[in-house]
């Protein structure tokens, strides 16, 4: 795609955002289209976005399991950025959200890492990346999606925000250069339990991200960095690293909890308004 096609769909689906409209017609069945056009576009709407006043504050991954890379033919997992106007720090494990203009949300619990380095070595170094996160925590991830039924391939992913509607994220625990090796066993080994309105609806692994969301932040610095060599993953940035579950469907008045165990993580309820 050519940069007038890039900005034409970025200026499309930034008003899909903004309104709550549908997408009609996916970026992937457009000609020219390609995962490069979609960091493309992807680009141009973090452009967009901070012209009028939003502030990019990390990045949020999806496609963090190989098994959707060898469906999807991917070399790595995809992400977008994130934003000050969407990135909620929870009261004392509760949080309330209202979001006008959803079309149809998805709750996703993922394990969040702030940033006092920045993760740009191509080695995909876990406890490297894990030595640059000055904190982690539990949160929800809540996606919302322009297309039809929940269809898309990944460059539609990438190209419409990475699905991000709003990150909520809990009590947040400093890492400390003597808690890595113990991370390094956890991370791959917690659990957690997914609950919509008390009911547990699933359970989650620390393996389901690339095997340890330590590895996951891990190869999202190394993909930036072989993408993106002048816009690394750096110091002050908000990490979401990819749900720990499916994607659940969730509506407004219902009050979606996650419990961790295994990790030092207090659990976070999320109400939506």
């Amino acid at each position: 795609m050519n940069p007038v096609e890039i900005e034409a769909l970025a200026s499309e689906l930034l008003s899909a955002y903004e309104t709550g409209d549908r997408v009609a017609i996916l970026p992937s069945s457009r000609p020219g289209f390609d995962l490069d056009a979609a960091y493309a576009v992807e680009g141009a709407l973090r452009r967009a976005r901070e012209a009028g006043g939003a502030k990019s504050v990390g990045r949020k991954v999806g496609y963090a399991n190989k098994v959707l890379w060898r469906i999807f033919k991917l070399r790595t997992l995809a992400w977008a950025h994130l934003y000050e106007d969407t990135l909620h720090y929870a009261d004392g494990g509760s949080a309330t959200l209202a979001l006008p203009n959803a079309r149809s949300l998805k709750v996703e619990p993922e394990i969040v890492f702030g940033l006092k380095q920045s993760v740009t070595s191509e080695a995909r170094d876990p406890a490297a990346a894990l030595a640059a996160a000055d904190w982690l925590a539990i949160g929800f991830e809540v996606i919302d999606c322009p297309y039809p039924d929940w269809k898309f391939q990944p460059s539609d992913f990438v190209a419409s925000l990475g699905l991000h509607a709003a990150l909520v994220v809990g009590e947040r625990v400093p890492v400390q250069p003597d808690s890595i090796a113990t991370l390094l066993d956890e991370l791959p080994k917690f659990t957690v339990s997914v609950a919509k309105d008390g009911e547990i609806i699933e359970e989650g692994f620390g393996k389901n991200i690339l095997g340890s969301p330590a590895v996951c932040l891990a190869e999202l610095g190394a993909a930036i960095a072989r993408r993106f060599p002048d816009e690394p993953l750096s110091a002050g940035e908000v990490v979401s690293s990819g749900t720990l579950t499916s994607g659940h469907l969730a509506g407004s008045g219902e009050t979606w909890t996650v419990n961790v165990s295994g990790l030092p993580l207090p659990r976070l309820r999320l109400r939506l308004a």
